[in-house]
């Protein structure tokens, strides 16, 4: 079976400019083009797409998500390389993980805080200290 450009678009959950410009950067050299140049995506290249998109998302810039399409291209020899690509994508991927993860705790107790003042009907009583006159 074979898709257009709308259609892949539509299943990996992107625009078709997108599927465009991965094209032009030289990404998707497995996407076969009729004559009159009409991209025709087959369900093995949805294994790459898929590839590049968690790329992307973590983070790897264009011109380093072709890069590993090159050594994709270049076989067997380039795999150490790609591995410590993966590898990486990894230790980047955690670090955001903890970064969000500290944006979480923060969001999570400004929560509470709001929660609690509006069951008290007041911000007060976050402010109370016990050695203070009121």
């Amino acid at each position: 079976m074979t898709y257009t450009i709308k259609q892949a678009a539509e299943r990996m959950g992107v625009t078709v400019p997108t599927l465009r410009y991965y094209d032009k950067e030289g990404l998707l050299p497995f996407v076969d083009k009729k004559p009159n140049g009409t991209r025709v995506f087959k369900e093995d290249d949805f294994k790459s797409l898929g590839i590049i998109t968690c790329l992307k998302n973590s983070g790897l810039s264009i011109k380093d998500i072709k890069r590993y399409m090159d050594l994709c291209a270049e076989g067997d020899n380039t795999l150490e390389e790609r591995l410590q690509l993966f590898l990486d994508r990894k230790a980047a991927v955690h670090k955001q993980m903890q970064e969000l993860n500290q944006l979480l705790d923060t969001i999570e107790h400004k929560i509470s805080y709001y929660e609690t003042a509006i069951a008290a009907d007041t911000e007060e009583i976050h402010f109370s200290d016990s050695c203070s006159i009121k």
